[in-house]
């Protein structure tokens, strides 16, 4: 067995990142945080179809749903965004026009989800869906959507962490370390990555809970939102970029905004659980869904 040397141990290990975000094709460009985004949102889709199924749905309502859900999300996180980090864009010296530069990066979650859930409630209606049992489908599958588009941020070198020497550190260019404010070869806590991790996990999570419980009546869209403000509220605790309303009572804005949502969440969970109500049989609003044989059929159900 051939030995290492000494200095090749001490070595700091660290995560690259990517030398270049945007690649051309022709004259196209192809940006790697367009593809995250869109990867995600397409795996949502199948995985939120397949539990719609389950619950007695029909296949491809989901994708009419997404039809509406993603550009309403996409304009609210865009607009969350820009409201939270209105310097980057209104400030001395900054081009007011760059706010609809959305392939650059920014999208608020929140904005996202607040907006999206709009689109999915026109989408719904349209369809003649009940709007919680769709919620409740399709919430697991935002979490994988926002575990993939988490590496947008890598390949545009942004919202990383604090400094830190830890064998997963994210190394950028000196570049982005400069323009963060420290040193060419500093390396940084990989909070996209921490929350891709923790979007999964707590996916999984409710997945197995919903099986066993039979959750419904919106109680699986509470702990996605419980599940993801825990995880966003410390990660967000650990990046350091630079946020309009960053610090209000000594936490930052995001933070809050987690706080009041699990709080809020948490209540609704515990509230409509002990009413004892069980998972909805009927997902489609009267008279306007399929017939029951057609919709079991569609669910699998002879």
């Amino acid at each position: 067995m051939t030995l290492l040397p000494l200095e090749a141990l001490t070595v700091p290990l660290s995560i690259p990142s990517p030398s270049q975000g945007v690649w051309h094709l022709g004259p196209f460009p192809v940006r790697g945080y367009a593809l995250s985004i869109i990867l995600g949102i397409v795996v949502a889709v199948v995985i939120a179809e397949r539990r719609w199924k389950a619950r007695g749905g029909r296949v491809g309502e989901i994708q009419d749903i997404a039809l509406w859900a993603v550009p309403f999300g996409v304009v609210g996180g865009r607009l969350y965004h820009v409201a939270t980090d209105s310097d980057l864009y209104f400030g001395a010296g900054r081009r007011p026009i760059e706010a609809l530069y959305i392939w650059n990066g920014g999208l608020g979650v929140w904005g996202a989800v607040a907006l999206g859930a709009l689109g999915a409630v026109i989408g719904a209606r349209r369809a003649g869906i009940r709007l919680l049992p769709v919620l409740d489908a399709i919430a697991p599958a935002v979490l994988v959507a926002q575990a993939i588009g988490r590496w947008g941020n890598w390949f545009n070198q942004e919202l990383f962490g604090r400094p830190t020497d830890l064998p997963w550190a994210l190394s950028v260019s000196d570049r982005t370390a400069i323009d963060a404010g420290y040193p060419p070869g500093t390396t940084f806590h990989p909070t996209f990555l921490y929350e891709s991790l923790w979007n999964l996990a707590a996916f999984g999570v409710i997945v197995v809970l919903d099986r066993r419980l039979r959750l419904g009546h919106g109680r699986v869209v509470a702990l996605y939102v419980m599940l993801y403000t825990l995880g966003r509220g410390w990660i967000e605790s650990l990046r350091i970029d630079a946020v309009e309303l960053s610090d209000v009572g000594g936490l930052r804005f995001n933070v809050w905004v987690s706080i009041v949502l699990f709080v809020l969440a948490t209540a609704y969970f515990v509230i409509s659980g002990r009413r004892g109500a069980p998972r909805e049989t009927e997902v489609y609003v009267e008279g306007r869904g399929p017939r029951r044989d057609e919709s079991a059929e569609a669910s699998g159900v002879r």
